[in-house]
């Protein structure tokens, strides 16, 4: 009896003598974590974050709470999930901007600094100008270009929607002025305002004005045509060859251990089934594309080389 309850009294005491980091993490998640948008209100990365985290509520015995901090086309947002500690309670929204900054020079952090969760979401570029623009075709749109001086918006230097427009010159000889903003949200604002004279943000991103009749998109960068853009050809109908889009997906910093990771990814996994994150992706015709953690990683490994030679052929890498 004393020896059994010597090994009690030592069990307990080697309890309480565990780090309380293990006990903590052990108990994941036991307070709420910060999904981090490193975009502004309002931008298809926002919606994906707000619908994501509303879903969670059935999966996650903690909230998930959406912090918008955006800049920098995104390297604000994921500098500071990178920058906290690797315990999981601040998870990152990446878009393909993690793909472009770093190869143009714009910041370090690569997608190598994150441990992906899941893909939730992929959407091609677009050419859209103001409903009451005298061009009705792409056609007509990059004539008046060549001859004109031409101010079009994207989401930040460096970001997916830069390199369309940037793609979109290479191909067809017309010259734009870049015009960046901290995200798509306020360069659809400045087109509705006349400030420029379009955008190359994702056609999902601009639904909200193309199907209230305020603005139009003249030209999709994909494959094939889209849901809810259905009547819009693809630049490639045009002989055009180009065909460039965001992706969006969940990751953690690296460092971050292996038990979080795999109860972030089965829940994900759930999450992405729920019909309320899939409802709120259709209403804003975003295109839903999961893939799994392994998945994602090689989306990204892949991306990053193709943008590093896409940025190389434009001569678009600052020095």
């Amino acid at each position: 009896m004393k020896t059994f309850a010597t090994r009690i009294l030592a069990g307990l005491l080697c309890a309480l003598a565990l780090p309380s980091a293990v006990l903590a993490q052990a108990a994941y998640p036991s307070r709420p974590i910060e999904l981090v948008v490193p975009y502004p209100a309002g931008g298809g990365t926002d919606v994906l974050g707000r619908a994501f985290a509303q879903a969670a509520t059935k999966h996650l015995p903690q909230n998930l709470i959406v912090i918008n901090k955006p800049g920098a086309s995104g390297a604000i947002g994921w500098a500071d999930v990178i920058n906290s500690k690797p315990e999981g309670y601040k998870v990152a929204l990446l878009a393909t901007d993690l793909m472009t900054q770093p190869n143009m020079g714009l910041t370090k952090i690569t997608y190598e600094d994150f441990i992906p969760i899941a893909r939730l979401n992929y959407d091609p570029a677009a050419i859209t100008v103001r409903a009451d623009a005298p061009w009705n075709t792409v056609e007509e749109f990059l004539a008046a270009a060549k001859k004109g001086d031409f101010s079009v918006g994207n989401g930040g230097n460096g970001s997916t929607w830069h390199l369309a427009a940037a793609a979109v010159e290479d191909k067809t000889g017309v010259k734009f002025n870049h015009i960046p903003f901290s995200g798509a949200a306020p360069a659809a604002l400045a087109l509705l305002g006349g400030h420029i004279e379009a955008i190359t943000v994702s056609a999902a991103e601009v639904y909200a004005y193309t199907s209230t009749g305020k603005l139009k998109t003249l030209a999709v960068m994909s494959e094939q045509r889209i849901k809810g853009f259905e009547k819009v050809p693809t630049l490639k109908e045009r002989n055009i060859d180009i065909s460039i889009g965001t992706w969006r997906g969940l990751a953690v910093a690296r460092g971050t251990s292996p038990e979080v990771v795999a109860t972030l990814r089965a829940a994900t996994a759930k999450i992405a089934k729920e019909q309320g994150l899939r409802d709120a992706l259709d209403l804003q015709n975003m295109g839903y594309a999961y893939a799994d953690g392994d998945a994602f990683g090689a989306v990204m490994a892949k991306d990053h080389v193709f943008y590093k030679s896409l940025i190389s052929k434009l001569g678009l890498k600052n020095q």
